[in-house]
């Protein structure tokens, strides 16, 4: 009799995070300051934006995109797609792999998610068209804007021939771009460079974020954004996103480099555009779902990482979404939403979640929700200061404005993680 060799099942490990943030341009630095609560959230001060009624944002301040990217590459792109580039290179640099041909170039693939596109490049060209003539409206207008551009230009540029994707799922995608990765990997792919980026504070952007009736005018910066509360009045946008390498984790193990997590379920569902009461049904299936694809009980989630939208219908949808799915848990289970100091990046917004997650079980911390005192729904809120805590299992959620739903589960690297 012929015996049949039982292969252990492809897992997808987190082995290199890149983060560009408005509170700091790598991983470390945006991990000191959401740890430490800090909120940097304030007044916008791009050009263009003074007459709006959006005033409070999370802007990144600091961001020097010649200093990570060629030129030949910066002249082709928007603002949006100079974030995922630059994340790229931290990313990269984390995991160990570094610049240069890749060795195997069909087996790293590029998937993201953009929600905004490029609106500063597309304004700019539009507005040449409009002052000037169509002869002073530069060749890249036609790919700069799209919101594929930045895994294109990610693929080009690092030389990655694998399989490559957008999702366009609005805010949602950024937790399905980790999925779509994490599967690609289980089915064969090497690793896979998975995130977002968003810059939506050009003028143009802003005024079609106006349409949301979601977000946030207040003008005060420590007010504008301020979930689970009585006094939440919607949500402050950002800039900036994260992008992460996942790899099949025999292979990081191969090569020498740290498995800093690994990606163990994800859920998704769909409830409608601003349906924020039916997303207490649809938030709880994707959790469901994830926690089903992990192998996990509810009791095994640690932390989680709140989509917290700053709506009141939508935070008590949430809340609610968290205790049926979790049962009692629900409501002992030390819950977060950093993003609250530096703004909601849309599709970004659930990638640097997933950043802070495993940056909070490496570190044994979860990190507080600035701004926010005094909430009032049934959750264990962490405020004001960080909570030490062994955490193993992460969960993320995330909800669109046009109904997405998603939920992701974490576990902590190294030799336990199942």
């Amino acid at each position: 009799m012929t015996s049949q060799r039982t292969e252990r099942p492809r897992r997808a490990a987190i082995t290199g995070i890149g983060v560009i943030a408005p509170n700091g341009l790598r991983a470390d630095a945006y991990w000191k300051s959401i740890s430490e609560g800090l909120g940097v959230l304030g007044r916008i001060t791009r050009e263009g934006c003074e007459h709006l009624p959006l005033r409070v944002a999370g802007e990144v301040r600091s961001f020097d995109a010649a200093s990570l990217i060629e030129e030949r590459f910066l002249v082709q792109t928007d603002r949006f797609s100079h974030f995922a580039m630059a994340a790229t290179v931290l990313a990269l640099d984390d995991a160990g792999l570094g610049h240069g041909e890749p060795a195997e170039p069909y087996n790293i693939g590029v998937v993201t998610a953009a929600g905004s596109g490029g609106g500063e490049f597309g304004q700019r060209e539009l507005q040449k068209l409009w002052g000037q003539g169509s002869r002073y409206v530069g060749p890249y207008q036609s790919i700069a804007w799209f919101y594929a551009a930045s895994t294109g230009q990610i693929s080009i540029r690092g030389g990655f021939k694998g399989p490559c994707g957008v999702v366009a799922s609005d805010e949602a995608g950024g937790l399905d771009a980790i999925a779509h990765a994490a599967r690609g990997v289980r089915r064969g792919t090497g690793s896979v460079l998975a995130g977002s980026a968003e810059a939506p504070l050009a003028p143009y952007s802003m005024v079609c974020q106006l349409g949301y009736p979601e977000i946030s005018t207040v003008e005060d910066p420590d007010r504008a954004y301020r979930p689970f509360t009585e006094g939440a009045c919607g949500f402050a946008p950002a800039e900036g996103g994260a992008m992460l390498v996942v790899e099949e984790e025999a292979r990081a193990r191969d090569r020498g480099a740290a498995i800093r997590a690994t990606v163990a379920g994800h859920g998704a569902t769909f409830t409608g555009a601003s349906r924020w009461e039916q997303s207490r049904e649809g938030l709880a299936q994707a959790i469901r779902v994830a926690l089903d694809e992990a192998g996990c009980a509810p009791q095994d989630i640690d932390v989680v990482f709140a989509d917290a939208l700053g709506v009141p219908e939508a935070d008590r949808a949430e809340a609610l979404a968290i205790a049926d799915a979790l049962g009692a848990h629900g409501t002992r289970v030390p819950v977060t939403a950093p993003k609250t100091g530096i703004g909601r990046a849309y599709c970004a917004a659930p990638v640097l979640d997933t950043a802070a997650a495993v940056l909070a079980m490496e570190n044994g911390l979860v990190p507080p929700t600035p701004n926010v005192f005094d909430i009032c729904h049934d959750l264990d809120l962490v405020m004001s200061s960080a909570r030490p805590a062994e955490l193993n299992t992460a969960l993320i959620l995330s909800r669109g404005l046009m109904g997405s739903n998603a939920a992701l589960v974490v576990r902590c690297g190294g030799e336990s993680a199942r």
